[in-house]
Order: C-alpha cells, then sequence, then structure tokens
C-alpha cells in the first residue's frame, strides 16, 4: 500500500481523459466566507492569475508597491497550471490603495480592489469553488453519472493530493534528507512544505487503512469526531449517543491522526489502528519529533457540495462543486477518472 497512491473507496476508476490540457480546464475559485469591511488598514485585492503560483504573485505585489513580502498575504497555495480567482491582502496602514492597472501584468489580473480591518491569513477562508473540464473520455454518460452520484452522495476519502508529496513523491524523501542533516534547506517556506509532506503521508497511511478494512466512514470503538467545515473535535469521553447517527446524516465525521507528539484524542480501536500503521514508519515519526508538533486531526471524508455535472460534447464532461479550505479535488476525481 502505497499512502502517496492510497486505494480507492469505489473501485478502479470508469475510464481515462485528460485533465489540464489547457489552463481553463482547471478552474479554482476561493470562498472567502465574508464580506471585505471596506476601510481599514489591509488592502484587499480579488485577482485573477493563470500560469502563476501563490507565492509569485504576492512577490510580484511586493515589488510593484516596494513593500516587504511578509505585508502581502493570502488564505492559501492555489495551483499553477490552471486559472485561480483567490484574495490578497497588503498592508498599507495610511496609504492609498494600488490602481488596478498598475499592479497587473500577464497572467494577473486585478477583478476588484477593496479593504479590510484585518489581514488574510492561511486559512482565513471558508473553501473553494471547482471547474474541472476531462477532455477525450472513453467512458459513456450513464456510467459517469452513475459514479458521480455515489461521489457526491456519500463522499470520498479525504486523503491529501499527490501534489501535497511533491514530483514522483520525492518530498517526503527530501524531507528526511533534511532532518538527518544530509541536505540543507534554509527557505521557511520549503521547510514547511517538507514537514507537511511527512505528516500527510502518515495520515494518507492511517486513512488508507481504514478505507482497506471498510471502517473510514463507520464509527469504531475510541472514536475523535469532527466537523468539515472547522476544527472542532468531539472527544471520546465527551459524546452524546447520537454520534454514528450523525456520521450517517453527513452532519458529524470521523476523524485520523495528524502525527506529532503527546498522547492521542483517540481511544480503544481507532487508537490502536493509528499506533499501529505509524510503527510501520519509524523514521518519518522520530523525524518529526524533532519539532515538537503536537498530534492533530483531519477528517476522514470529503464531501463534495453544490456539485453538478454537464456533457459539453460526446468526450468532454465539466464536473462543478465546492470542498472546504485544505482538501484536494484531485481526491475527489481519482475516484472517477484517471487522468492524463
Amino acid at each position: 500500500m502505497n499512502p502517496i497512491d492510497p486505494p480507492r473507496w469505489f473501485g478502479p476508476p470508469i475510464g481515462t481523459a485528460r485533465f489540464k490540457a489547457e489552463p481553463q480546464d482547471f478552474i479554482v475559485e476561493e470562498v472567502l466566507g465574508f464580506v471585505p469591511s471596506g476601510e481599514g488598514e489591509h488592502c484587499l485585492l480579488w485577482v485573477e492569475k493563470t500560469d502563476h503560483n501563490s507565492n509569485d504573485v504576492a512577490a510580484h505585489f511586493a515589488r510593484a508597491l516596494g513593500i516587504r513580502k511578509r505585508l502581502v498575504s493570502h488564505c492559501g497555495l492555489k495551483d499553477k497550471a490552471a486559472i485561480t480567482r483567490q484574495w490578497f491582502s497588503l498592508h498599507l496602514p495610511g496609504q492609498p490603495s494600488p490602481i488596478a492597472n498598475d499592479v497587473q501584468r500577464d497572467g494577473i489580473r486585478i477583478l476588484q480592489v477593496t479593504r479590510n480591518t484585518r489581514k488574510l491569513h492561511r486559512g482565513s477562508h471558508d473553501g473553494n469553488r471547482f471547474t474541472i473540464r476531462l477532455r477525450d473520455c472513453d467512458f459513456c454518460s450513464d456510467v459517469a453519472a452513475q459514479r458521480w452520484q455515489s461521489i457526491t452522495a456519500a463522499g470520498v476519502p479525504n486523503y491529501f493530493g499527490s501534489q501535497r508529496f511533491g514530483d514522483d513523491g520525492r518530498n517526503v524523501e527530501q524531507a528526511m534528507q533534511w532532518i538527518n542533516g544530509e541536505i540543507e534547506v534554509r527557505d521557511r517556506l520549503v521547510q514547511g512544505i517538507l514537514i507537511s509532506a511527512v505528516r500527510s503521508f502518515l495520515f494518507n497511511a492511517i486513512l488508507a487503512e481504514r478505507v482497506l478494512d471498510g471502517t473510514w466512514n463507520a464509527p469504531l470503538s475510541g472514536e475523535v469526531f469532527g466537523f468539515a467545515a472547522n476544527r472542532s473535535l468531539v472527544l471520546p469521553d465527551n459524546l452524546h449517543g447520537d454520534e454514528d447517527e450523525r456520521v450517517r446524516q453527513g452532519k458529524l465525521e470521523l476523524t485520523a491522526a495528524l502525527w506529532g507528539e503527546g498522547e492521542l484524542a483517540s481511544g480503544d480501536r481507532v487508537r490502536t489502528i493509528e499506533v499501529e500503521v505509524a510503527s510501520r514508519y519509524p523514521e518519518l515519526v522520530a523525524g518529526l519529533a524533532k519539532f515538537k508538533l503536537k498530534h492533530e486531526r483531519r477528517v476522514t471524508r470529503l464531501r463534495p457540495t453544490n456539485a453538478s455535472s454537464e456533457w459539453e460534447s460526446a468526450t468532454q464532461l465539466v464536473l462543478r462543486f465546492e470542498l472546504p479550505k485544505g482538501t484536494y479535488a484531485t481526491s475527489v476525481l481519482r475516484e472517477l477518472v484517471t487522468w492524463t
């Protein structure tokens, strides 16, 4: 079992398709979840970018305005090979907002300029809205409709997507080389990416174990329950007795460990599974221990909302759906097709 390419819940993909052949095949729009106040010392830019990653756009704004890059923030990292719309905040106390044309460039278009009393932090948004175009589909519409209905009704395992692990999954290997002193990594952003890759690998391994035994969406003794929209948890010693039914209704979710130090919040059978799976990767666990990270939890099920599908031609399928922040559209897509 490979945590970077973990087991699927709905069985083999229904067929193959081309994905990301062009930037407009993958459109991501940030769902902020609140309306900017219109005033304050933080300028908010609603930006459409094409073939640029979020950090490069932030660096561009800093250079264009002559401010330090740390004064430019955004809610999350968006794909480079896509058309994405997301918010950036610029800390400009006592300064006017920039003119859109002055900070635009090829592939970076300003859609709105406003102000807000607070800066944007990582994870300030609620989620993301996706439009995915699949080309050269080799499967029929009836089969696609049936699988898509199953996915949207039941949800999929909330794996970290393969992009979390870098090209050919090398981020985990590189993380261990850095942790063991074999290579030097000075950039804090890169350090964070490597640490996250290790934690994500272990989470995927734990979730994959429960997918294989059919319990990833069926409560066991010692569960820690959580909510898809936030990080609130219901611990085993604070249950009300209706948790199983709320899971079936989609009002509550199971969680699995994001590995760290301290006492696991889970108990009984769930803790046994998590400890046993983590014990298969002693070097990764020991490497994480050097950073004094505490155990956290992540929900195990990912439910697309406001979902729809539309055939633009006999071989071209468009999927639209929304996901909570920190989740991966590719974790949904891999339960439907294999893409090139």
